[in-house]
């Protein structure tokens, strides 16, 4: 009983030990989650570097496949990859209120997100694909296809897809 008492006690140790680690190191980075007060519903500046995405949790390097979700309170999320943005707004339940602004490709400015159209075949942080455009080329697509496509796995990192795609493994 003590044996266990002690085993349970030490993880527990642990634990918290690498949650204030974790924790230090974000305050030290002064990285920025999540903004509020943002009821303009406006894009916010990204300074990259300083920005965790809310899908994953990975700093936003660059802006190249940026993009922001701002829900009717005003609060403001931030993703380094369009495809995880999707992932994310899938489960809030303001999906269909919320105000998208994306990074687009071609213009090199924010986009209303649902008016964009999505590249296939683009490089992305997460490899999913999907680069925004303002303006439609070939074989683009709109935001709801894009978002049912991440829904069901049908990205760059699916081997089939990939190879359909890109002709290449």
């Amino acid at each position: 009983m003590k044996k266990t008492l002690l085993q349970l006690l030490t993880v527990g140790v642990f634990l918290a030990a690498v949650a204030v680690i974790v924790l230090s190191l974000a305050n030290k980075q002064q990285m920025v989650v999540i903004k509020t007060g943002n009821m303009e519903q406006k894009p916010l500046t990204i300074n990259p570097g300083h920005y965790q995405d809310s899908d994953c949790g990975m700093v936003i390097e660059s802006l190249d496949y940026a993009s922001q979700v701002v829900s009717p309170s005003g609060k403001t999320w931030f993703f380094h990859d369009h495809g995880g943005m999707a992932n994310w707004l899938e489960t809030t339940e303001f999906k269909d209120r919320a105000v998208i602004w994306v990074m687009s490709k071609d213009t090199k400015r924010w986009i209303d997100g649902r008016k964009a159209w999505y590249s296939l075949r683009d490089t992305t942080p997460m490899n999913y694909g999907f680069g925004a455009y303002e303006h439609k080329q070939e074989g683009f697509v709109d935001f709801e296809t894009m978002r049912l496509r991440m829904l069901r796995g049908l990205t760059l990192n699916n081997p089939t897809v990939k190879r359909e795609l890109l002709g290449s493994n």
